[in-house]
């Protein structure tokens, strides 16, 4: 990005598109996420999978290589071509998109979604609007999984914006149910401890 034009804010693609082009990528581990691991192993098998800001594909990977359906999304083009070039599998597929304006025939077609680091990277006032999304998405009785961070402390340059559990509860109780909580017995290295897994229903 140049530095003599402001930088993009954070819902404009064009500031994640400039992360990938200049390889400032922290997020991206190269590998699933070792809860996602984890946790879908315990779940009865879903069929289809979304995963919103699925960055190059490493968890949208990892759920194809169980042969479960699924779906990344997300709006930075070098993202998506990666994650393209990367695929492997039938059963993985990518789609360049906003999650807040997803096709209508994804309305409902989800058995499960995966939550891993996009909640904390969408501006707060969009908040709302990420859950909605994501309630349209999934099918009668689908399930939401998700991994959140634990360190709310203010930052000054983000992303991750931070956020506190009751706040969570505060967008997502007016269309799940919380199931289940617990910290991952595994995760990135440097992360033990950070962060929390939830698993949510969506209410009829």
């Amino acid at each position: 990005m140049d530095p003599n034009f402001p930088t993009p804010p954070l819902d404009d693609y064009l500031y994640w598109e400039s992360k990938y082009q200049s390889g400032e990528t922290g997020w991206d581990r190269g590998a699933p996420s070792p809860a996602l691991i984890e946790v879908i192993r315990l779940l009865p098998p879903p069929k289809r999978v979304l995963v919103p800001g699925c960055g190059t594909g490493n968890d949208v990977r990892y759920l194809a290589s169980l042969k479960i359906e699924a779906v990344g999304i997300d709006f930075a083009p070098s993202a998506i071509e990666t994650a393209k070039k990367k695929a492997h599998s039938p059963f993985e597929k990518y789609i360049l998109g906003d999650i807040f304006s997803l096709p209508q025939q994804f309305h409902g077609s989800f058995d499960l979604i995966w939550e891993h680091t996009c909640f904390c990277a969408i501006p707060p006032s969009k908040r709302p609007n990420y859950v909605q999304s994501m309630y349209n998405m999934l099918r009668s009785d689908g399930l939401f999984l998700g991994i959140f961070f634990l360190d709310t402390e203010s930052s000054d340059e983000p992303p991750p914006y931070c956020f506190t559990l009751s706040e969570i509860d505060r967008h997502f109780d007016p269309y799940f149910q919380l199931e289940a909580e617990w910290l991952p017995s595994f995760c990135y290295p440097g992360r033990e401890g950070e962060e929390i897994v939830r698993l949510y229903k969506k209410l009829s």
